[in-house]
């Protein structure tokens, strides 16, 4: 118990640079045109937008399915 904050403070610290590094990942992607792949819909009138990435999410479940299998195979 006497630990306790000092736990918090390291995974306070932790995820805060997860969330940085996952910030700059996404300004990069959006820089080099990750977010606006063919097949990825976009409508919209004068006042409004809805955007389907639908290519960008099958891509990124493509990456993750291949990132987390590599995982699990060298843990065996």
């Amino acid at each position: 118990m006497g630990n306790f904050p000092e736990n918090i403070a390291k995974i306070l610290i932790f995820a805060g640079a997860v969330l940085i590094f996952v910030g700059a990942a996404f300004f990069a992607l959006a820089k080099i045109g990750f977010f606006r792949l063919p097949g990825d819909l976009e409508m919209g009138g004068k006042n409004w937008k809805v955007y389907f990435p639908i290519t960008t999410s099958i891509l990124v479940s493509m990456i993750l399915t291949l990132v987390l299998w590599l995982i699990s195979y060298l843990r065996k």
